[in-house]
């Protein structure tokens, strides 16, 4: 259901499809989604990987990961430089695939941006749509 304020509809859904295993890189990194499914509003920006709301109101957000057990998996949903919340996994050789996810209800102002990041040494898998962000306008 998409949920709306006036005539201002909001949502939008993405995937990273990059080849497969994605990082782990030396410093913290902004993920951009790349596959787009859904863009409603056009408030989500696939280069950055930035949600920009475009109205004041409730929004509600979701990021889900796969990744290998090797290194340790962890994304951060960030509102502005604030962190909201997290999911993460630890490395272990006994584990060979690690999956997670979180969901978050924000107030936004407009203007606010809403972005996933990925701090260093830890990676995702970035293929077969496995590593998703979403969101959408709830009132």
């Amino acid at each position: 259901m998409l949920f709306h304020t006036g005539k201002t509809k909001v949502a939008f859904s993405a995937s990273m499809n990059k080849g497969g295993a994605y990082g782990p890189f030396n410093t913290d990194v902004t993920l951009g989604y790349n596959k787009v499914y859904t863009n409603i509003g056009d408030a989500y920006n696939s280069s950055t990987g930035v949600f920009t709301a475009p109205v004041a109101a409730v929004y509600h957000f979701t990021f889900f990961y796969h990744a290998g057990g090797h290194h340790a998996s962890k994304l951060e949903l960030f509102k502005n430089s604030q962190m909201i919340a997290r999911s993460s996994d630890h490395q272990t050789g006994s584990d060979t695939a690690d999956n997670g996810g979180n969901a978050v209800v924000l107030q936004l102002q407009q203007g606010d941006r809403v972005y996933v990041r990925m701090p260093a040494s830890h990676h995702v898998w970035a293929a077969d749509n496995s590593t998703s962000f979403s969101g959408f306008l709830l009132s």
